[in-house]
């Protein structure tokens, strides 16, 4: 900042950047660098940004900074490290931080990180997480890499056909999902046996009195979980999805494709694949 005033360069420095200020070298340390600045400070870092930051540290110093986030902050910038960042952290840190890390994160996303380590070691994460966490993601793992399974969420919301749209509201305001959660609402039977998905955009302006299976599409776009991952970019293309429900064949949900893992696979970019 002080050498863009000395060369009389009008450029504000934006209020997320983390500045040189905040950080001096320390001896007798393990990482030559500390933030001397709060941790909140970090808070106001898109993941993105924090990842790309921790990417160009060296090693000591990345896992010294990432030690310190606490586990959602954790789960959401490992999500966007590079593969072999990614790596690197889940074997340099304690298996309990790890594992901790791993089970805020999605499923799938945790699973893409465990098919990049030995055998062993993701085997042993696997067995240090929660149960409900370890079972999701030991299903994914076990689909092949091309087929749409592999890819797909298990975070999504299903919502009975005989419910109406304000209590499928009222219902949302309780849960506060993620956003991402809720790119389509599922609607399901009785059974639990899967009838259609509504975007959440026609949920928000229908009649509040009207039940899902008024308002819902009749022949709903699905993709089952054995299809191949290259039909995904044609469907989504053709009718403007910003999610896809997978189902098995016996019709039930095993999951929801999001359009950022298809743009991913499309431009072949995804970090763990």
């Amino acid at each position: 900042e002080r050498l863009l005033k000395t060369l009389h360069i009008d450029y504000p420095i934006h209020g997320k950047l983390i500045l040189w200020d905040d950080i001096h070298a320390l001896k007798n340390t393990p990482s030559p660098l500390q933030l001397t600045a709060a941790k909140t400070r970090l808070k106001t870092l898109h993941p993105s940004d924090l990842a790309d930051i921790i990417e160009d540290l060296d090693k000591t110093t990345r896992i010294n900074l990432f030690s310190t986030l606490d586990e959602e902050q954790a789960a959401d910038v490992l999500e966007e490290m590079d593969t072999d960042t990614q790596v690197e952290m889940v074997e340099s840190l304690p298996k309990e931080k790890v594992a901790d890390v791993l089970e805020k994160m999605p499923a799938d996303e945790a699973a893409d990180i465990l098919d990049e380590l030995k055998d062993e070691k993701a085997e042993e994460l696997l067995r240090e997480m929660e149960n409900e966490s370890s079972e999701d993601i030991r299903e994914l793992l076990e689909y092949p890499d091309k087929e749409v399974g592999s890819i797909m969420t298990r975070d999504y919301m299903t919502f009975r056909n005989d419910m109406t749209v304000e209590e499928t509201l009222k219902s949302l305001r309780k849960e506060k999902p993620e956003p991402s959660y809720i790119y389509s609402l599922f609607v399901v039977d009785k059974d639990d046996k899967f009838l259609s998905a509504i975007p959440l955009g026609d949920i928000a302006v229908a009649d509040p009195k009207l039940q899902l299976d008024q308002i819902m599409q009749k022949n709903p776009v699905i993709v089952y979980d054995d299809d191949d991952i290259d039909i995904l970019a044609d469907l989504v293309s053709k009718y403007n999805l910003l999610a896809v429900p997978v189902l098995n064949h016996d019709r039930e949900i095993e999951g929801v494709v999001v359009i950022e893992d298809i743009v991913e696979d499309l431009l072949g970019n995804r970090k763990t694949k």
